[in-house]
């Protein structure tokens, strides 16, 4: 058993709590993972905020995390220690249906058991003040020291810095590929995104590599064009500036609507607009942000009638043990960015300032 430091979230809506925990050693097909660095996400948020229904609690959250293989368990033979990992938290188990199909990325092999915060065979390998803690997407990187399921591990490049790469375990990956994968953008084509955070700045770079010649970036916070001019928007616009709904705005300046569409945010009303802003006939919007437990979303059957589709993304559509390991490699060849996602790096204990930045938008 290690113990090391680990942010707990006691309960919702609490600030995590930087406490001892011991971890445990890896069962068989699990790995014990040293974790290097870790990123914040909404994902994270959502869940500690006490709207996700999945969410349980006590538990360690993170899910976008690097580090270095401490120990395996029994049967692992993919990885071993020593090698330089990021955690998934879709796995690739490679026999499942899903991971059978070339269409989709969904492995469904440890779903149910993950979805209840607990390792493939129902239990924990979190401990603290003599309680049992719950893990957090197959994942929980917000500690030292982790256990995965060994289908929801990656081995990357041993140069690869840690503090960077880690980024590709969900956000930059998101939106990246629910340009490249999902939409399939074609150059030349025209592209909103909708919401310029970390996984809009991250379909814009998608956008640009895949040749779309506008790109055309959409947020109430205007600190954050800059930025996104930076990854390739042509132009950025606020739903605030106008009188008519934003894909009113979108559909006049672009004759007839955008070629493709994104959500980056998670809001119901803002899919429907990024849906309505498509061009008719042939117009894509993807979903990408992850909208409430119980909302719904909704517009006039003829919007789809006359030849728009309405397609979602998890993951960007990578099947990860085989894809995570190439975008790393890509962009140690300076084919992504990854570097210019990180606006702050601070020590483990200042994890709460890391939320209230993000909360913050910057």
């Amino acid at each position: 058993v290690i113990k090391c430091k680990a942010a707990v979230a006691w309960g919702a809506g609490k600030p995590l709590s930087i406490e001892e925990v011991e971890v445990a050693p890896p069962k068989a097909h699990e790995v014990r993972i040293k974790i290097v660095a870790t990123a914040v996400c909404h994902t994270d948020a959502y869940t500690l905020s006490g709207a996700d229904p999945e969410g349980c609690f006590p538990v360690i959250l993170g899910h976008e995390g690097a580090g270095i293989v401490e120990s395996v368990g029994e049967g692992v033979t993919k990885v071993k220690k020593g090698d330089t990992v990021i955690p998934l938290y879709i796995p690739q188990c490679g026999e499942c249906k899903f991971c059978k199909n070339p269409k989709t990325n969904l492995c469904q092999k440890i779903r149910i058991t993950q979805g209840k915060g607990v390792m493939p065979d129902g239990t924990s390998r979190f401990t603290c003040k003599g309680k049992q803690i719950y893990h957090f997407m197959g994942t929980s990187t917000f500690s030292e020291y982790t256990v995965v399921a060994d289908i929801s591990v990656a081995k990357i490049d041993a140069a690869a810095p840690l503090d960077k790469v880690c980024l590709l375990g969900c956000g930059i990956s998101t939106g990246y590929g629910a340009a490249v994968n999902t939409a399939k953008v074609e150059p030349g084509s025209t592209c909103a995104v909708f919401g310029l955070g970390g996984v809009g700045l991250a379909v814009i770079m998608g956008c640009k590599i895949a040749g779309a010649s506008r790109i055309i970036g959409i947020d109430i916070n205007k600190d954050k064009y800059a930025k996104a001019k930076e990854f390739g928007a042509t132009e950025c616009i606020s739903p605030q500036d106008s009188q008519k709904p934003i894909q009113e705005v979108l559909v006049e300046m672009t004759d007839g609507g955008v070629d493709y569409s994104f959500e980056c945010i998670g809001n119901v009303g803002v899919m429907r607009a990024a849906l309505e802003a498509c061009h008719k006939g042939w117009g894509v919007s993807v979903i990408v942000g992850v909208a409430a437990a119980g909302q719904e979303i909704s517009t006039r059957p003829f919007q789809l009638v006359t030849g728009r589709t309405w397609k979602g993304t998890a993951f960007g559509g990578w099947k990860s043990v085989d894809n995570v390991p190439k975008l790393v490699t890509d962009y140690m060849s300076k084919k992504i960015k990854v570097d210019e996602f990180v606006t702050h790096t601070l020590s483990f204990d200042k994890i709460n300032e890391a939320f209230d930045l993000m909360h913050s938008g910057k």
